[in-house]
Order: C-alpha cells, then structure tokens, then sequence
C-alpha cells in the first residue's frame, strides 16, 4: 500500500521547505518529496491530510541508554553498566533491552523515531551500541543496525567505580592506560588472527579483542564519553594514536577547546543540556555551548542522555540552545541529519529523502516552539503514535497483539 502524507509544511532538513507539499511512501521507505505538481500520487494510495502541519524527519537521539535503564525499575531494570571488568568491548546493549519500557512511549511522544542505545561509562570501555527504532515488539523488529560503535569512558566515572574496588583504574592515567593497552593488544591479535587465515591454520576467536579490531579497521566508531576539555584532549590523542573514528559524547567543555575540535574535524554528541552540575566535570556545563560549537565550525547532534533527561525532552534542549545562540536550522540538524550522519546511518534516517525510512513526524507547527507537539508519528511508514485532542493525551500503537 502507498501511503502520501499531504498538504503539510514539509522541512526535509536536508533540503528547503516545501509549503503544500507531499511526502509518499512506499514499503516502509520514502519514495518521493516535493511539491502537489512534482509527486505523482497513485489514485489507490491512502491519503494523510497534514493540513496545518509541520511534517518533519523522526528525530534522532544518538546517545541513550534507553531500554537498558528502565525507569522506575531500580536496580532490577538497570542494565547500563557491567561494571565486572575494565575492558567490556564484548559486551552488547542489544542484550539489556526491554522494548516494552515506558520510555519507548515517551520518545514517540517527542518525535524521536530512531536512537542509538550505549552501555554506560562506568568501565574505560563499556561495549557495543546499537541502532533501534522506538516502536516495536521486540528487540528484533527494532534494530536497524548493530555494527555502530562501541562505547568507552574518560573521567570520573570509571576512576571513581574501580578506584572504590581498589583496582585499576583509580586515576585517569589508568583509565587512558586501560584503553591503551586494550588497543595494543587488539592490534596483536587482528595480526596474528590474519596470519592464521592466510596459512589456512585454526584460530581461537576472543569476543573482546574481535570488537576492538573492528575498531581499528574503522567498521565501528568510538564513543567516547568524556566531559572536561583536557579528557576531550585524551581522547583525541588516543584516537590519533590508533587511528580509530572518534566521536566525543557529552562534551560538557568542548566550547573551551570549540577551535581544536574543529581542526581536528571531530563531531560532538552534546549534552544533556539541562542537568544540576552533579559532580565536578559538569562545573563549566552551559546552554551557550551548542552555539559556540556550531559557530566554531564543530558538527554537533544533541541528545538526551535518557533518562538523565527524558526522552521526549530532546526538542526542548534545542529550543533553549537556540534561546541560547544556537542557529535554528542547525538545531534542527543536530536532532535529524547530524547525529545519523555521525555513526554513518543517514543513509537510513535523518531526512527526509527518496530511499530512506518512512520515519516522519506531523507537529502542530515549528517543533523548536515549545507550545507546539508531535500529533501524528509515523516509523517506517506505519502510524504508531497519534495526539488524542480530546482527551489530551497521546495514544501509542500497543507494542503487543490484540487478544
């Protein structure tokens, strides 16, 4: 069935605003945008009047722990940190995630259609990322993409989590020698693996060492969480010394160091924006930064750091980033194209553009007004959120059969 949402203000981000236009969908992609005159629509497809609308790309949330960290499920919903051992690259998201949390409901609400779930920063490395949809009945139908990233940590969380244990790490030369070590070793074994193959030998698989040759051979990006500007500092000189793709996350102090990133072409996941300065690396943690990032000539996305911050609250950090400084049209870049251009999935998500997901959302106007809201959410082509006027309250697709 083709399905053309019509008449809507359409913002494809990675292109101009069409006023009036169509956006039609096929097979759970989109197959044609523009204007009434430019998209044949078949005389059978079904129609969605947009009438009144901004019709926008889902937004991307590229840094959450959503479905790992349940909220209001404490310690028995929280799988965020396998916090047994430094060196977690083997571990996987994927294998903590509960579909069927109420946070799932709350990013459809905020017209977060697609997010990258991350193991925390409680280890030096945490493990791997994965790339889900917020609909759907299982951890299967959600994926989109499993070779992302993998997640690691600088700074004080991983120094204070095993320096209680009285192991390394305890400080930060031992966090950065952790991640060190683990590279070289990695580098060893991708060698000594390749070695193997080409004399037709038999080789013992290590699940840890694996991920982190794919590290090395750039098939997953590093994620690196790191809040002050000297870890930021770390943290690119460990990925020029290894050569691995590098993406800051949080970035807290970037706007101190807005130039280097800049030189260095690294991209940043900024935020959460609006979080008491719980501990000291935040101390310098400020709306303004977004603004001075993007200005610098720094590629940032924004995120939420779920349930740091609510999901659905990803638009509002926009809005008060460009209340802030932040350019509006890059604001809206940093929820859509930027953070799937990031982790390379923007040949999947972040606009609005013939062969991508039918991942669109209808808000009752300029989704960085905050008055405004997400009224009809579609992912991949298929409705699974609507804005109930009557009644106030958004209803979502139940995630389970009928009975």
């Amino acid at each position: 069935m083709v399905k053309a949402i019509v008449g809507g203000y359409v913002v494809p981000v990675e292109g101009d605003p069409i006023d009036g236009g169509t956006v039609l969908v096929e097979n759970g992609r989109i197959t044609a945008v523009g204007t009434a005159a430019e998209v044949d629509v078949p005389e059978d497809a079904e129609l969605v009047d947009a009438s009144g609308t901004w019709v926008l790309p889902g937004f991307v949330d590229a840094h959450t722990h959503l479905g790992v960290h349940e909220e209001g499920e404490g310690w028995a919903g929280n799988d965020t940190n396998e916090m047994t051992d430094p060196n977690g690259a083997r571990f996987r998201a994927i294998d903590g995630i509960d579909p069927f949390e109420i946070g799932f409901d709350d990013a459809l609400s905020g017209g977060v259609t697609s997010v990258v779930i991350k193991p925390g920063s409680g280890n030096p490395i945490g493990g791997r990322t994965v790339a889900v949809k917020t609909w759907g009945r299982t951890a299967l139908d959600m994926v989109f993409d499993e070779a992302v990233s993998v997640k690691s940590a600088l700074g004080e969380n991983p120094k204070r989590v095993y320096g209680d244990k009285k192991q390394t790490p305890s400080t930060r030369l031992g966090v950065a020698a952790i991640i060190r070590e683990a590279f070289t070793k990695a580098r060893n074994y991708a060698a000594q693996r390749d070695h193997a193959r080409a004399e037709g030998k038999p080789f013992d698989v290590d699940l840890t060492l694996e991920t982190l040759a794919k590290v090395l051979d750039g098939e997953l990006y590093w994620d690196q969480h790191t809040h002050r500007a000297d870890d930021i500092v770390t943290a690119i000189r460990l990925a020029e010394e290894f050569g691995y793709k590098l993406v800051v996350n949080h970035g807290t102090e970037g706007h101190l160091i807005a130039d280097v990133l800049a030189e260095k072409d690294v991209p940043v996941i900024l935020g959460p924006l609006f979080t008491t300065r719980s501990k000291v690396e935040l101390r310098n943690r400020t709306l303004r930064s977004a603004g001075i990032l993007a200005r610098a000539g720094v590629k940032i996305a924004i995120t939420t750091d779920h349930p740091v911050v609510p999901i659905n609250f990803l638009v509002y950090q926009a809005a008060l980033a460009v209340k802030d400084g932040l350019d509006p049209e890059t604001a809206l870049r940093a929820l859509t194209v930027n953070p799937a251009a990031m982790l390379s999935l923007d040949d999947r998500i972040g606009s609005l553009k013939p062969g991508l997901d039918a991942d669109i959302v209808l808000w009752s106007g300029d989704p960085l007004d905050v008055m405004n809201r997400a009224m009809r959410v579609f992912v991949r082509g298929q409705e699974v959120y609507r804005f109930d006027d009557t009644s106030g309250e958004g209803v979502v697709t139940p995630r389970r059969y009928a009975e």
